[in-house]
């Protein structure tokens, strides 16, 4: 690897589009063994954070009605929107934590008297269970249950990404998790249009420098490729019936992403044999793309042009026990993680 970046005379920019990559890269103190040329870009790779300002006060805006549950993830409860969060709202609202999407549709069996809206924030890696409990209400007939789909799609995230003002991006190491559903063969439409390096790696340390040494390799040989590190797991292909699975419930639309905007075809919205499920259509929500918090500086975390302590309110008025912003509020956010481990020397 340092052979190669030497070679490059040059600095290396490569994004890591994953959340739990960034999280492992910190914990395991890979920054601090890199090569001083090679910088890494934490992207869009948390599902919480890339969630637009707009879908969170809809959110929000459910949770005050009263014959309404709200069912979210755990990471979802404490994003800030206009004025509260759903921890803020918690003590007087119906809002419930749940560990999966079968357990918001056992709230709506549990609780007949009302509207179970599940809070379906996710990349491709959790589509597929939110698919499967539409299904089994559908069969069931289960309509106190409705989902607001947040679903979104990384491909056409890393396509936006790769803009002007973000033409400093020199590879994607790609993520597992996501790869595993999708195959590492979705990505090759990025190396092939934009000529850059798209490696997949696992989540063990080994695993990331191995990707990072292969990324540094085609760079130093201008030969960008499409590649996995993480074989065990991913196949090009990917998981068939989950791809189907979500193919029968979603089709793609246009969608706000925090930071990068309107992004065509990024965003999963339920097919039309499958409306009554849908909370936009049920509750009539029209969001518009939301604006960040005065002075957060989230978006352009997630598009790779700064790094978290850049950001004004980096651990004075922000701080994971009272964030502003998404990115240090998720597990897997890029602020949380810079706070978490360490405020490193900004690389110049």
């Amino acid at each position: 690897m340092v052979a190669a970046c030497e070679s490059m005379g040059r600095r290396i920019n490569i994004m890591e589009v994953c959340g739990t990559h960034t999280v492992s890269i910190f914990r395991n103190g890979i920054r601090s063994v890199l090569p001083a040329n090679l910088k890494l870009l934490s992207g869009p790779g948390c599902p919480v954070c890339v969630t637009d300002q707009g879908y969170i006060d809809a959110v929000l805006e459910l949770a005050d009605c009263e014959d309404c549950m709200i069912a979210t993830y755990g990471d979802m409860i404490r994003v800030p929107g206009k004025d509260h969060s759903l921890e803020t709202k918690q003590a007087k609202a119906n809002v419930k934590v749940v560990l999966s999407s079968e357990d918001a549709l056992q709230l709506a069996k549990d609780n007949p008297d009302k509207t179970v809206i599940f809070v379906a924030v996710g990349f491709e890696t959790t589509a597929p269970a939110t698919a499967v409990v539409i299904k089994e209400a559908a069969d069931e007939s289960i309509d106190n249950f409705c989902i607001l789909s947040g679903h979104k799609l990384v491909v056409p995230a890393m396509r936006a990404l790769l803009s002007s003002k973000n033409n400093h991006i020199d590879a994607f190491l790609c993520p597992g998790h996501v790869s595993v559903i999708i195959g590492y063969g979705a990505f090759a439409e990025i190396t092939k249009d934009f000529h850059r390096p798209c490696v997949v790696a696992g989540f063990e340390a080994v695993q990331i420098i191995e990707g990072l040494s292969e990324i540094c390799r085609q760079l130093s040989k201008d030969a960008p490729e499409l590649k996995s590190m993480y074989p065990a797991v991913v196949t090009e292909k990917g998981n068939i019936a989950a791809q189907k699975m979500i193919d029968e419930c979603f089709e793609p639309v246009d969608g706000d992403w925090r930071g990068l905007g309107a992004i065509p075809k990024s965003t999963l919205k339920l097919r039309e044999k499958y409306d009554r499920f849908d909370a936009f259509k049920r509750f009539n929500i029209h969001p518009s793309a939301g604006e960040e918090r005065k002075g957060c500086r989230c978006g352009d975390v997630l598009c790779g042009l700064i790094d978290p302590p850049e950001c004004p309110l980096f651990g004075r008025s922000c701080t994971p026990q009272e964030p502003i912003g998404p990115c240090m509020v998720s597990s897997e956010g890029a602020c949380a993680a810079w706070f978490k481990y360490g405020q490193e020397k900004i690389r110049t």
